[in-house]
């Protein structure tokens, strides 16, 4: 045996281990994808001098975990390249980037979790003396007539080197002898492979815990798209997500600027539940190097793409960085930038490509999609890819975008209408949209409170404009021609308008506060009234979402619109002409203005509705008696 030798530890690492042994750190797995990581490295970096001799690495490149109950050790083998005697004293006896004054402050002010100051500061090695008593690091560089080196420390104040006799080969053994309370953990081969599955598993090289590889299942972002069968996709899917069924749709990607990175992602068949419990269980899993770094990260992609499983494999940021930095880093929001395009992109493309299989996903994910309304740097995109029901399709499940729509809109016609409503049914009886139906302009059909902030949001696409059908500027549908002859009444005389002048203000004394004003519509055909929102710019169906938003349940106050061309607007001329005083007047106000609240879903109380629906039945049914005798 070589000679032994004592060397004291820098002061900041001294600091660093003191900090690490007396924290309560959580999560101290983590220290086994440190040294793996290391491992790794070591490994690369044999192959890469094999590459650069022109031959293959002597040794089958490997990392060997095994783990002795009795003797309460763990030991990392790998066939790397190893270190020498000063490689051992630089690399594990100093800190190249040291702040440990600036480390010590952070450990003791709390303000971070300990993996996120071991990230910070370059430090993985070190995290092993959260679970071990001690440590010793054998190693035997690559280079020729290298000495193996033992290198022993319970990472106090000092560690020891020595020269081994012995012939080994090239890599680096460590073997950690655990603390009492860490023992049953970290000898257990089982909790070890879930270890190394959990944050190691994509490594390059084989992992053995004992006699088993662990890491069988393939990087497959790593390898050529072209190489890559759609099975292997599959595979690697439902390893990911545990769904058991393929994915719908797989986006593989590798991107060299502005920031190298590879990305496999995938669409599921189903959408989860996305304002539910599956809220949470969303983002792609970050990689740097192959190296977990955190699961499910939520700045990758915004929430309106919650939808896309998948990993994120980057060179350029550093291994350990802390989530504190992640947040920050602008590396991340470059490739943050660049997926969501490509997303968009490909969704653009399937789009354009195939119409039918765009609507499975649409059907599957559009709901959440639509929150992307808040997406303003990529607002073109979003529009091109939104959907809706139309008046043009032949039932609810047809779906339109607003290029469609333009393709069918009327010369001359540069606004795209829509509205709001809680089903096909409801919308076909709405009487907002009867002048649409009359002339045959296409009305998109919105059912979702969240479709409103979508139009909102938006305002216009490809230089036509968003209108709720309910704010449509009459005059300007007056130009489009009706499909059918109108088969109005005669026009009213000066005598009937002035009689209908008087009869809208006695309607509104009968009303009262229930209404802002009532007056005269030119929208209706086949309804006698209509109600509207007085300002004109909240349509009624954003009013109501605000209201239950603001838990305000009062019925708001509205414009009540009278259509003069309808039949019972026409005979209520002829009794208020006879009797300004008749009880029927009073009767058909409060009937047409609660129905009008009814069918804006307004209507709290329907017995006083109820009642008068009866009564002018009973007096209704004796005329018709009458007359049929």
């Amino acid at each position: 045996m070589g000679r032994k030798t004592t060397h004291k530890f820098k002061a900041e690492v001294s600091q660093l281990l003191e900090i690490l042994v007396h924290s309560l750190y959580t999560n101290k797995e983590i220290f086994l994808r440190e040294l793996i990581s290391n491992a790794s490295d070591a490994l690369e970096k044999v192959r890469f001098k094999a590459q650069s001799d022109s031959g293959e690495p002597e040794i089958a490149p490997e990392i060997r975990i095994t783990a002795d109950e009795d003797a309460k050790t763990l030991t990392i083998t790998d066939t790397g390249i190893g270190m020498t005697r000063d490689e051992l004293m630089r690399n594990i006896g100093t800190i190249a980037h040291s702040g440990t004054a600036e480390l010590a402050r952070l450990a003791e002010e709390g303000k971070e979790s300990l993996d996120s100051l071991i990230g910070r500061f370059g430090v993985g090695f070190y995290s092993v003396y959260m679970v071990a008593d001690e440590v010793t690091v054998t190693t035997r560089s690559i280079e020729p007539d290298a000495k193996a080196i033992a290198w022993t420390s319970d990472g106090r104040t000092d560690y020891k080197l020595q020269e081994l006799d012995e012939d080994r080969p090239h890599g680096t053994e460590i073997t950690v002898f655990l603390k009492e309370d860490m023992a049953s953990q970290f000898t257990n081969e089982a909790h070890l492979k879930h270890v190394v599955n959990t944050h190691s598993n994509f490594i390059n090289f084989p992992i053995f815990v004992g006699e088993d590889r662990v890491n069988t299942i393939q990087a497959l972002w790593r390898e050529p798209k072209f190489q890559i069968k759609p099975e292997q996709y599959a595979e690697f899917y439902k390893f990911l997500t545990f769904d058991s069924e393929d994915p719908f749709d797989t986006l593989h990607t590798t991107v060299d600027a502005p920031v190298q990175f590879n990305a496999l992602m995938f669409i599921p068949n189903e959408g989860g539940d996305p304002f539910g419990m599956g809220r949470e269980n969303r983002g792609l899993d970050l990689y740097v190097r192959r190296v977990l770094i955190e699961k499910q990260n939520k700045d990758l992609l915004p929430e309106y793409l919650a939808f896309v499983k998948g990993v994120v494999d980057t060179e350029d940021l550093p291994l350990n960085i802390s989530r504190e930095t992640l947040q920050d880093n602008i590396l991340m929001r470059k490739i943050s930038s660049t997926l969501v395009k490509q997303v968009l992109n490909h969704l653009d493309k399937m789009a354009k490509d195939n119409a039918d299989r765009y609507a499975e996903f649409w059907n599957a994910h559009g709901e959440l999609f639509k929150a992307g309304y808040m997406d303003f740097l990529n607002k073109d995109k979003f529009g091109n890819l939104v959907r809706f029901n139309s008046s043009a399709s032949e039932d609810d499940k047809g779906l339109s975008s607003f290029a469609e729509y333009i393709t069918r809109a009327k010369e001359e016609q540069k606004e795209i209408y829509y509205a709001y409503g809680p089903s096909r049914e409801a919308l076909g009886l709405s009487p907002h949209l009867e002048v649409f139906r009359k002339k045959g302009i296409e009305v998109l059909y919105l059912y979702e409170p969240i479709d409103e902030f979508v139009m909102d949001s938006l305002r216009d696409f490809d230089g036509y404009t968003l209108v709720s059908a309910e704010h449509a500027d009459v005059s300007k549908l007056d130009q489009f021609e009706s499909l059918e002859k109108e088969d109005k009444p005669e026009a009213l005389s000066d005598d009937q308008q002035s009689t209908l002048d008087k009869l809208l203000v006695r309607i509104k004394d009968v009303l009262g506060d229930g209404v802002t004003e009532v007056k005269a519509s030119t929208r209706l055909s086949d309804s006698p009234v209509c109600l509207a929102n007085p300002d004109g710019n909240v349509t009624s169906s954003m009013d109501k979402i605000m209201r239950v938003m603001s838990k305000d349940s009062s019925i708001p106050q509205k414009v009540l619109e009278i259509n003069p061309d309808h039949a019972l607007v026409r005979n209520m001329l002829t009794i208020f002409k006879k009797d300004e005083n008749d009880s029927f007047i009073d009767q058909a106000a409060n009937q047409l203005f609660e129905s009008a609240l009814l069918l804006e879903g307004y209507l709290t109380d329907p017995h006083a509705l109820v009642g008068r629906v009866q009564d002018l039945l009973t007096k209704s049914s004796g005329w018709y008696v009458d007359s049929n005798k």
